[in-house]
């Protein structure tokens, strides 16, 4: 396996971690005077996300299977 893939294999179990934050099911502070904690955590880690899943496509993508499928098949 390939080092861009392996390390996106952990990132992902790193962020699928990350996404059940129990650390702030019973905070209730507010961020920014009107958001709940909780909330703002997940606007966070939903930019996290998209970025991760950004490189993941660009650096670990498997471009041989993309070859495949465009070669002429009989």
């Amino acid at each position: 396996m390939k080092r861009p893939a392996l390390i996106s294999i952990f990132a992902f179990v790193a962020i699928f971690i990350l996404h059940h934050d129990f650390w702030n099911w019973k905070n209730t502070a507010l961020v920014f005077g009107f958001m709940p904690v909780g909330l703002a955590y997940h606007v966070g880690y939903s930019i996290v996300v998209s970025l991760f899943w950004i490189l993941v496509t660009r650096y670990a993508w498997p471009h041989s299977i993309e070859k495949w499928a465009d070669k002429p098949h009989d």
